[in-house]
């Protein structure tokens, strides 16, 4: 199934009937799609309303230099800060990115928006890419940091997802515009970047984001339509040295340059489904239409998604009513620009 990109801030003729395709479960929003709290809250209730099953709505607001939505929002401070600070506070710390996790997730449900990406639990080791959206470079930090996150979501009624699996952090290419090899071995990989995933798991998370990157010591393909990455490692059986997770798997972006060794938009879609992902990113309005002709015939389940959706929502006069609302804000320390 597929989760797609639209062009702007309001659906197009031809946006609304992709929606009605059987292979299209939800939408990504981008800047390009944000005008105001408003215009996003009616941007996503005229993409349920377009399509004729549930949609799950969703973004990138890690905050810091991800956060596609601004104005009206919260300035939501990068994770690294919360690293920083664990090594003079712990346990401030890690109160505080709950309170992070809770803040932005509170502000993008009351958006009528389902799902942020996050959190990112990839290593802090040099990634181009990664950077200051990284807690740490210490696994088992990472780990507190990841289980604390996908509590203060929760605590929101929006779902986890964990990205960039198995991790992206200690490979220097970005992959939005460059292939990524990490040489390194699997029994290191489980000793350190799959650290926080295992805790994440533990701790409920109901989704991982696949990366764009190839470790070749462990499989010939990118992790994202790797049949042993997905079915093997991550899905696999603890006691056979598997990770047991049950949740929903997700591609990254299909049209990010590190993608496109699978071949062309028919053989992306094909590898990340036949390996075992169930869901696959078509973040550029411009693949979508090749991106439906390359799943028909496929038998899908988009219902694998309604578990993602989004519950519980305040709204923004219910929000802003919230005492913690105010707390939160005034807790974080400020976002850097």
């Amino acid at each position: 199934m597929l989760v797609i990109g639209v062009a702007g801030t309001e659906l197009t003729a031809q946006e609304r009937d992709w929606l009605q395709h059987d292979a299209v479960a939800g939408v990504i929003l981008f800047k390009r799609n944000f005008a105001s709290r408003a215009q996003v809250a009616e941007l996503s209730a005229a993409i349920r309303a377009a399509a004729p099953r549930p949609q799950l709505v969703c973004v990138d607001q890690e905050g810091g230099r991800v956060q596609r939505f601004r104005d009206g929002y919260s300035a939501l401070p990068p994770l690294r800060g919360f690293g920083e600070l664990y090594a003079r506070d712990r346990e401030a710390a890690l109160a505080l990115a709950e309170e992070h996790a809770w803040l932005m997730a509170s502000e993008v449900r009351a958006s009528g928006v389902d799902l942020s990406f996050a959190p990112v639990v990839d290593l802090a080791r040099g990634n181009r890419a990664i950077g200051d959206r990284a807690f740490s470079d210490d696994p088992q930090v990472v780990a507190e940091f990841t289980r604390a996150y996908v509590r203060g979501m929760h605590g929101v009624g929006m779902a986890a997802t964990l990205k960039h699996f198995p991790g992206h952090g200690t490979v220097l290419e970005d992959t939005h515009f460059d292939d990524a090899v990490d040489p390194r071995p699997l029994e290191v990989l489980r000793a350190q970047d799959l650290v926080p995933f295992a805790a994440g798991i533990e701790a409920g998370a109901d989704a991982v984001m696949m990366a764009h990157v190839a470790y070749p010591a462990v499989a010939p393909e990118p992790a994202g339509y790797s049949p042993f990455w997905i079915r093997t490692v991550l899905r696999g059986d603890p006691s056979e040295g598997g990770m047991g997770f049950r949740g929903v798997v997700f591609s990254d972006d299909i049209g990010m340059a590190a993608a496109f060794s699978a071949g062309g938009i028919k053989a992306r879609v094909d590898a990340h489904l036949d390996a075992g992902c169930d869901v696959v990113l078509v973040c550029h309005p411009e693949l979508v239409e090749e991106s439906l002709r390359a799943v028909e015939g496929r038998a899908l389940d988009t219902a694998a998604l309604i578990g993602l959706i989004g519950r519980g929502a305040l709204g923004w006069d219910g929000l802003l009513a919230d005492a913690r609302y105010g707390a939160a804000q005034s807790r974080l320390p400020p976002a850097v620009a």
